[in-house]
């Protein structure tokens, strides 16, 4: 499903050269669970922004259900990232005047889909999460673990081939943190490719495989055979 082929990422800050990924060679199954690691400064952000083509790299390829999209133009990304990538966030990223059945909706516009088949696969995505009750309440109406359920709602309402969690209880106490990873863990149960992008090992833990990134590489790629068995 993923292949990334010698990926290097550099940024030109000034007239300094920043490398931030040094030739990544990674591949990503269907119905992986897997977690990228690593400390800030590590390079794991930038990757995870080439996997959810957020960015292009400056070489290598970067292969998504068998397209090539290194070279992808900017709208064409756009296209790919609206039905192929489930982005959740740290921050949440809701619309505060929306409400979650409106939010969960919004990616669905861009596919020019009628409003009644927008409206029922985001009531079925937020009934999915256990938010079938709490279609009409806006952001500030709900809990912090009820705001990323939704968030997670919105990234699943496009059915993408991969959800790509950024940090995602980044914002939440330890007992919500503990519901939204069993969340995953049932998702990728269902059959979905789950990438968790994050600095705590007690949160890759709850992964298949960890992948450990430092100064731009790769340094270790090992299954969490505890989770396996």
């Amino acid at each position: 499903m993923i292949e990334l082929k010698g990926i290097v990422k550099r940024y030109v800050l000034g007239e300094e050269t920043v490398l931030a990924l040094a030739g990544v060679d990674l591949f990503i199954g269907r119905n992986e669970y897997v977690a990228l690691i690593g400390p800030s400064g590590s390079g794991k952000s930038t990757l995870m922004n080439i996997l959810g083509c957020l960015d292009s790299p400056t070489e290598g390829q970067y292969i998504l259900n068998g397209r090539d999209t290194s070279s992808l133009r900017d709208d064409e990304l756009a296209a790919v990232r609206n039905r192929e990538i489930g982005f959740v966030f740290q921050s949440f990223h809701l619309l505060p005047r929306q409400t979650a059945l409106q939010n969960v909706m919004q990616p669905l516009m861009y596919r020019r889909m009628p409003a009644a088949e927008r409206r029922e696969r985001a009531e079925r995505a937020l009934a999915g999460v256990g938010l079938g009750d709490r279609l009409d309440h806006r952001p500030n109406q709900l809990s912090g673990g009820q705001r990323q359920r939704v968030a997670v709602a919105r990234a699943l309402v496009g059915e993408p081939s991969i959800l790509l969690a950024d940090e995602p209880t980044g914002n939440l106490d330890s007992r919500t943190s503990a519901e939204i990873m069993a969340l995953f863990d049932a998702l990728h149960g269902a059959g979905q490719t789950v990438v968790v992008v994050t600095h705590e090992p007690d949160i890759a833990a709850h992964t298949r495989r960890t992948i450990r990134v430092l100064d731009g590489r790769i340094v270790e790629d090992r299954p969490n055979t505890a989770r396996a068995a």
